[in-house]
Formats: structure tokens, sequence, C-alpha cells
């Protein structure tokens, strides 16, 4: 079978179409064949060896996947060949045509859900509900502000506030992203690339500040993000490029919070409870991936570029 293959740490060139085995599943394992693979930012920090967990190499990226049950080992029985499901991880990566999973990383994918929609859920989707439920405790009535609302991540959060009763107000940098972000239930859009977004956020907000915020690129915007919370606000953060100088003071005039998070370190039970309200909010349409681009599987090193160069307008998928 085909599989992207990365035998050294750098840049998307490291990133190659292969020839590898088939995998066969072991003890309480399974085999999906991959109809979609999602592209994740962290994916590319990964193979750039930026990320603190660096796989052993070589190695085949990707978390996120779509697809058919093709073969299971020993020990299952809730899941059988020709199942229609999606991946929260994968032993051997899902930029490939077929991917060695754990019996707890295959989750059944709703029927109305395509398999490109399927490869846009596990990081994108438990990422979003980790951060608002899970961390910022976030409530109905809330203020959030979602940076970066175009993204896989920002949509999938904006989606998930709307439903859940919160003013939204998501922030993107094109044209099409911002009109992206309202069609996907945000009452308010805004320019992050502006100079003034702090005023607009406190006109919107009666001058009260933000409750949440679900912050992207926590080294250019965290500073700036503490200015504009309400008291006892929180700043998740989802993703940073690198560090970032901020005024403590800021955080005691408010009881604010800073709060990190990783989706990778999310218990069992906070996965099974992720997996539960996310597979309601599909069965009733509360939440819809949105698919930004299909891109063959010998295409990655272009999907890596594209994904860091911002603009983005849903989630790219790669199709084996």
């Amino acid at each position: 079978m085909k599989a992207i293959r990365v035998h050294e740490f750098g840049g998307p060139e490291v990133l190659r179409l292969e020839e590898v085995p088939k995998p066969k599943p072991g003890h309480r394992q399974v085999v999906v064949r991959i109809h979609a693979a999602g592209v994740n930012p962290v994916e590319t920090y990964v193979r750039a060896g930026m990320y603190p967990r660096k796989p052993a190499l070589p190695y085949t990226p990707g978390t996120d996947g779509a697809g058919i049950v093709d073969s299971v080992g020993e020990g299952l029985t809730h899941v059988k060949p020709g199942d229609r499901v999606y991946t929260t991880g994968a032993v051997s990566g899902t930029y490939a045509e077929c991917a060695l999973c754990e019996a707890e990383q295959v989750r059944p994918l709703p029927p109305s859900i395509s398999f490109a929609q399927g490869a846009c859920l596990y990081i994108p989707y438990y990422t979003a509900y980790r951060a608002l439920f899970q961390c910022a405790h976030a409530e109905p009535g809330e203020a959030v502000l979602v940076h970066g609302a175009s993204g896989g991540v920002g949509l999938a959060a904006v989606q998930f506030a709307r439903a859940a009763g919160m003013v939204v107000i998501g922030t993107a940098g094109s044209d099409r992203g911002r009109a992206l972000v309202r069609e996907q239930g945000a009452h308010h859009v805004l320019d992050h690339t502006a100079s003034d977004s702090a005023k607009e956020v406190a006109a919107l907000t009666g001058g009260r500040g933000l409750d949440v915020v679900l912050e992207m690129l926590a080294n250019v915007n965290l500073g700036k993000d503490l200015g504009m919370l309400a008291p006892k606000g929180r700043v998740v953060v989802i993703g940073s490029r690198g560090p970032v100088q901020i005024d403590p003071r800021e955080t005691m005039s408010r009881d604010a919070s800073i709060i990190g998070m990783l989706v990778f370190n999310a218990t069992p039970e906070d996965k099974h409870k992720t997996h539960a309200a996310l597979y309601a909010a599909l069965e009733k349409g509360a939440c819809r991936p949105v698919v930004g681009a299909e891109m063959p599987l010998a295409e990655a090193r272009r999907a890596h570029e594209r994904i860091m160069t911002g603009g983005a307008a849903g989630k790219i998928v790669l199709i084996p």
C-alpha cells in the first residue's frame, strides 16, 4: 500500500510517498482503509522536529482519518469489517491507504457525515470541545472570542459555542474566512489583522469584556487577550509558535486565568464524553465539519505548506 513516510525531521520536502506493507491487526487492534486523512498544524510541527513529543523515525504522520474497517484482531466484538468509522489517533499514522489503530482509537461515523468530513473530527472537534467545556467550563450566555475561527478548530468551536447558547465572536484574516465564520454561526466576526479589535470587542460586550478566549496563536495575541477579559475571564491556549511577554497585572485585576491545553492530554473518560457530545451534535446538525480542500495523498507536501500560510477556510484533507 502507499503511505507518506518521514525519514528525517525537516521541511515539507521530507514527506515522501512510498510503498509499504499493509498493516495486520494484533490483539484488540483494527485496520482501517482510509478514505480521507485530516491535516493539522501540529503535524507540521512534529515533521519539523519542533514538537516536544517526537516519533521514532521513520514514521507516517496523521491522527485524523475516516474510512471503512478492513480487518480486526482478536478480542473485539463492537467493531467489524465494513463499519464506517473515524479515527482518534493511529498506531501507524493516517496519511496512508490503511492505518493500524487500537480499538479505542476507532469511533463510529454517523451516516450523514462523509468520509472527508469524518477526517475533520478528531483534532478539531475534540480540541474545541475540550477547550470550551472541559478547560474553560464555558456556560450559556457567556461571551466567547474564537481567534482564527476559520480554521478547523475555530469552526468547530464556533459551532459548539453557538449551539450551547453563548455569544460568539470569531476572527479571521480574509474576506472568505470571515464570511465562512459568519455562515457557521458566529454572532459577530472581526478582522484579526485590524489594530482596533479591542475597541470592537468592548463595544460588542457593552464594555464588560470577554468571558472566554480560545487562542490559536498565543505568541502573537496573548497580551492583547488579557486586556479584553471580563472579571474571572479565561484564556485557553490552544496553539503558540513561540514565547510571549505579558503583564501579569492584567490577570490580577480581573481574577483571570490562562489555561494551557493539549487534546492528547485528555483522559479516556474525557474522550468518551467528547465523542458522545459530538455524535449527538452531528446527528442534530448542530455541528457540521467544513472541508476546505481535498488533495491527493501524493500532495502531502503542498498540504503542509498550505496549512501554515494562513487564510484558512475549513479543513484540508488528503485522499489516498
